[in-house]
């Protein structure tokens, strides 16, 4: 575990006389070899071999100890050779005397939880990958060496058959037999009886015995259904084994070194005033990061009472309902197993750290760039990333910001170096910030973001972890508080991993009953993976046959499906006297909602479109209305949106629909003119690819480096998922009927044709494009009467339903089929 404080280390001149000199120029001894990665999987395969040898040799001697017990105690003679053929263990003379030792003269039984143990040690030092929990096995065993001890111990003092049954025991069983003996004597059984049920109490954390409780009628909630635990608790133990691995922090070693120039520091964040020096001083900072406070319990709902009308009429006083357990949403569920960290990859690489040459190269360069401008400088501190390294500067008084700000590409050209960016002034400190790229990228695996107990132990809403921040601090937001996010970025920049990211993680800590997702993927390749997870996590229209969305006119029907959805939702938030989803839910779950009266549990709904710019360019007007819509309204009810383009320009991401979202994320872009299109600012044009990323909140502009999330580990998290049981189907939202149903069209009296409804018709089949303009400039009319034509040619059969921007489909191909057509009518 990383310390709270971060270290100092202190770089001084060559002829500094604090310096100690070396004893010798040649190092004697080198502790770099325990470095080298095949000592631990050397020991680890040495110490899996060690337990499998005494595990088979404890077993055999279970069968042959007798017969090699006058090998085992004798004093081996000159002809050891013949002495070993006679040992009947199955491994040999060598195994015949360890087991004599560990059963006979210490431990007895006991001794078999010694191989586990040392195969579970074996396994994580080889392999990297811990089976269980060491301590908590170390736990266990060291409880039951003792107590099997004890327990056989003094059944063979009582029982005087030491000859016979002295080796459950042991020497050391014996002798603790006979000292509870001597000191508590039959009391010796409650002492085994009561240390067992302690220890169970503290080792499964069980604050109550339901003994007596047996039989008794079960609690049921408004629906009937038994009401069972929660399998998320047992899931909180696994995950906090597994964060036992994934507890571990980088931080700057300790040295000193030499430096030709006046002292520089590289010191913690508590800076301690310093004399005017002949260069500035240098710092190099890394920030600790902060534990979060787990959430507490939700705060009690409003006291309501009210009389419950069930089906036979009985009524259920507020009393009763009070006394049942507060109703579960996972119990449709109960069995639903969490994703586990296993199934993401271990990347095997070493921790990429700028190093002290490539530190002091780029603040000699900084500074000497900002003295030929004549630019003073007072210090320099260093921030370093995983992509880049931060150089906050502090400029002499009198120094105008404009000045330093234009110093950009001479900054850049000095440093030979791609994407620097200067934030003037930093906000909330007194100081310049310069980021320069590192020469060796660190890689954010999912699997060191997700598996911090900063993500797992989050008490927010809607957690998303999206990689690290410039100070390697794992980066969570909320995705409910946000409410909605915009993402943008140029073509293989990391946008659809960012967009797995966030899946992954609300499906990391979230119960298919708490969310759902609408997947809008028109690319129709980047979301198909998740189909998998259907009937656990996936919303759809009713009747649909696929979940995730690709056809243009879905995506429209699903989209006001869901201001549907958010108005129904807002009527059972205004009966039960909540503004917002939490306090609704919160309300429900403490029995204070009756479920008569239509109210029900609530999942989060999120909306992910991938390619927005394709959607805007075939029915611009009717995606737009619904999604600036549900960016206005949507956030209290638990609906929220995460929309995607390649292109942000301004007519995909329209004035309307940026109003609405305060959270935007790009990855690099193109222009300057693409990044104050997304983040109304510059910079994103200076990021360098590969999941570097800006996250604008606000005034708050965050440079992360998103975390990488491999196809393989997304199919392997959705088969996790999508093997389990699920729902019967996926969550299904409001019936839409479109546009059509709207305007009437199956009401037309095809009688009542226009009179140049024969013509209209001819001309859409000659030219085999369904298009209410053609009717306006071919037969010279206005577009309310050949916009009548053409519901008419709806109805009639010969062109198909609206669709948007696009021209309507052709159903009539040749010009017999209409003339038969037209003399039917």
């Amino acid at each position: 575990m990383a310390s709270d404080t971060p270290r100092a280390n202190t770089f001084r001149k060559k002829n500094d006389p604090k310096q100690k000199p070396s004893s010798s120029g040649k190092k004697w001894f080198s502790m770099s070899f325990t470095q080298d990665k095949r000592i631990p999987l050397t020991i680890g395969i040495i110490l899996i071999s060690f337990s499998l040898f005494l595990f088979f040799a404890f077993i055999s001697y279970l069968f042959e100890g007798r017969a090699d017990q006058d090998l085992v105690v004798s004093p081996i003679d000159q002809d050891i050779r013949s002495t070993a053929e006679e040992a009947r263990n199955w491994l040999g003379l060598l195994g015949a005397q360890l087991s004599h030792v560990f059963i006979h003269k210490w431990f007895g039984i006991a001794s078999f939880l010694l191989p586990p143990f040392l195969f579970l040690l074996g396994v994580k030092m080889a392999f990297r990958k811990s089976l269980y929990s060491l301590s908590r096995y170390a736990t266990f065993a060291l409880f039951f060496t003792f107590w099997l001890c004890l327990l056989t111990g003094y059944l063979v003092q009582k029982s005087d058959g030491y000859h016979t049954l002295g080796d459950l025991s042991g020497g050391f069983g014996v002798e603790l037999g006979i000292l509870a003996d001597n000191f508590l004597g039959w009391g010796t059984f409650i002492l085994i009886v009561v240390s067992l049920l302690i220890f169970i109490v503290f080792f499964f954390n069980i604050d109550q015995f339901n003994w007596f409780t047996y039989g008794q009628k079960e609690d049921t909630g408004f629906d009937g259904a038994k009401l069972k635990k929660s399998p998320f608790d047992s899931k909180a133990v696994e995950i906090e084994d597994e964060l036992d691995e994934l507890d571990e922090e980088s931080q700057l070693e300790e040295e000193e070194s030499e430096d030709d120039g006046s002292s520089w520091t590289i010191a913690s964040d508590e800076k301690t005033p310093k004399a005017p020096l002949s260069s500035p001083v240098f710092n190099v900072e890394e920030t600790k990061v902060e534990e979060l406070i787990p959430s507490e319990n939700l705060s009690k709902a409003e006291e309501k009472r009210f009389s419950v009308v069930t089906g036979d009429k009985e009524e259920k006083t507020a009393a009763e309902v009070e006394n049942l357990d507060p109703y579960d949403p996972k119990l449709d569920l109960p069995q639903y197993q969490y994703p586990t960290l296993d199934l993401l990859n271990e990347y095997d690489f070493q921790k990429v750290t700028v190093s002290r040459q490539e530190l002091e190269e780029n603040k000699n360069k900084i500074v000497e760039t900002l003295v030929n401008f004549k630019i003073g400088i007072q210090e320099i501190k260093a921030t370093i990333g995983p992509t880049v390294t931060l150089y906050e500067i502090v400029p002499d008084p009198g120094v105008k910001i404009s000045k330093i700000k234009n110093l950009e590409d001479d900054i850049a050209l000095n440093l030979a170096a791609l994407g620097i960016r200067i934030i003037a002034p930093m906000p909330g400190k007194g100081t310049i910030g310069i980021e320069v790229p590192n020469k060796n990228r660190e890689l954010v695996p999912a699997k060191s973001v997700l598996g911090t107990e900063k993500f797992m132990k989050s008490d927010k809403d809607l957690p998303v972890a999206l990689g690290k921040t410039i100070s390697n601090e794992v980066f969570v937001m909320d995705l409910a508080k946000m409410p909605h996010l915009l993402m943008a970025g140029a073509t293989g920049q990391g946008k659809s991993v960012g967009l797995n990211m966030i899946l992954a993680s609300l499906v990391y800590k979230k119960h298919p009953a708490q969310l759902k997702f609408v997947l809008v993927d028109p690319k129709k390749v980047e979301l198909t993976l998740f189909n998998k997870i259907e009937r656990h996590f996936l919303a759809k229209l009713p009747g649909s046959e696929e979940a995730i969305i690709t056809d243009t006119k879905k995506v429209i029907y699903t989209l006001n499906s869901l201001c549907i959805e958010m108005d129904h939702r807002y009527d059972l938030l205004k009966d039960a006297g909540c503004r917002n989803l939490k306090e609704y839910n919160a309300k429900f779950i403490a029995r204070k909602l009756n479920p008569e009266k239509g109210h029900k549990f609530m999942p989060y709904i999120v909306l992910v479109i991938d390619e927005l710019a394709d959607l805007m360019m075939t029915a611009g007007k009717e995606i737009e209305a619904p999604i600036a819509r549900l960016a206005q309204l949507a956030r209290a009810i638990g609906i929220h949106l995460v929309v995607a383009t390649q292109r942000p320009s301004v007519n995909v991401i329209t004035g309307i629909i940026k109003a609405n979202f305060p959270a935007r994320l790009s990855f690099r872009v193109t222009s300057k003119i693409d990044s104050r299109t997304i983040l109304d600012s510059g910079g994103a044009e200076q990021l360098i690819g590969m999941g570097d990323m800006l996250l604008s909140q606000g005034s708050d502009v965050t440079r992360l480096q998103c975390a990488f999330l491999d196809t393989p580990e997304v199919d392997a998290i959705c088969d996790w998922i999508g093997e389990q049981k699920g729902y019967p189907d996926a969550y299904l939202l409001p019936e839409y009927e479109g546009e059509e149903g709207d305007n009437g069209i199956t009401d037309i009296d095809l009688a009542d044709r226009d009179p140049l409804f024969d013509d209209a018709a001819r001309l859409i089949v000659l030219h085999q494009q369904g298009s209410t303009s053609l009717i306006q400039r071919k037969l010279k009319l206005g577009y309310n009467r050949a916009g009548r034509i053409v519901d008419q040619l709806e109805a009639a059969g010969i062109v198909g339903p609206f669709e948007g921007s696009k021209a309507r489909e052709v159903l009539i191909q040749d010009e017999e089929s209409l003339e038969r057509l037209l003399n039917s009518l």
